[in-house]
């Protein structure tokens, strides 16, 4: 075998054994989701949004995988909870931060839970007599050197200082080369605030602040994307209620 055919060959080797490798972790990953969503702690109306939420692909894009630390911002109910959680318990961590008590409280004696905490309990959110959005006072998440820092549906829920907060910390909290997660509603770009779009935020609006905390935009999925969700009504109204059209971004702390 002359030199070219042996570096040649040394290459394809070395290729497809990155390829394999990429491709287990893949499937480890949509092993440990697909348990999850098969967990008995998921109600009817947990799986009943699966096919819209999309939790698999989602997580796939973002790049999850089993062995990372990881913090989930503003759970709420836990319907995400119940699926990142598991699928980091044997290798990983998962950190609840920002509102996390109804999680804890509901999930964290569950069997499969006992690995989750907990973290940025001192975390204050409050909203202004008369306004529309919330502040947020945080001094950190608690925790650092975490690989991905996830949000589900919460960007919108905060007025500019809040959301500068999030990402300050978000930031803070994950090692260099870290994944920041976002997905929520979207909005007409530069919309004035309105009843109709209270829940929903402009996605433009949201790479500009969030690359302003020192990110990078790695990519954006089209998965979510509802061409019948013209953006003209709240999405708790009829004609859209589990119809939205939400942005998928994920970023990236420089390295």
């Amino acid at each position: 075998m002359n030199l070219t055919n042996r570096t040649l060959s040394i290459f394809t080797a070395a290729s497809l054994l990155i390829s394999g490798s990429a491709f287990s972790a893949e499937s480890t990953l949509k092993e440990k989701v697909q348990a999850a969503m098969t967990n008995d702690i998921r109600q009817t109306s947990d799986t009943e949004r699966d096919e819209n939420r999309k939790p698999l692909e989602t997580l796939s894009f973002f790049g999850l995988e089993p062995d990372m630390r990881i913090v989930e911002l503003i759970p709420g109910g836990g319907w995400y909870t119940k699926i990142l959680a598991p699928v980091v318990a044997d290798e990983g961590q998962y950190y609840a931060a920002i509102g996390s008590g109804r999680v804890a409280e509901r999930l964290f004696n569950q069997p499969g839970f006992e690995k989750a905490k907990t973290t940025a309990e001192d975390a204050r959110l409050w909203r202004e007599e008369g306004a529309r959005f919330y502040s947020l006072d945080v001094e950190s998440l608690g925790v650092s050197d975490v690989d991905m820092v996830l949000t589900f549906r919460n960007y919108h829920n905060f007025n500019e200082q809040g959301r500068r907060k999030m990402n300050e910390v978000a930031f803070a909290a994950l090692k260099p080369g870290g994944i920041y997660a976002v997905v929520d509603h979207t909005a007409r770009h530069n919309e004035p605030a309105s009843n109709a779009n209270r829940r929903r935020i402009d996605p433009v609006m949201a790479i500009h602040e969030i690359q302003q905390a020192g990110f990078e935009l790695v990519d954006y999925s089209d998965l979510h994307y509802k061409e019948d969700d013209e953006l003209r009504y709240e999405v708790g109204a009829k004609s859209v209620t589990g119809n939205t059209d939400r942005w998928t971004l994920k970023f990236k702390k420089p390295e």
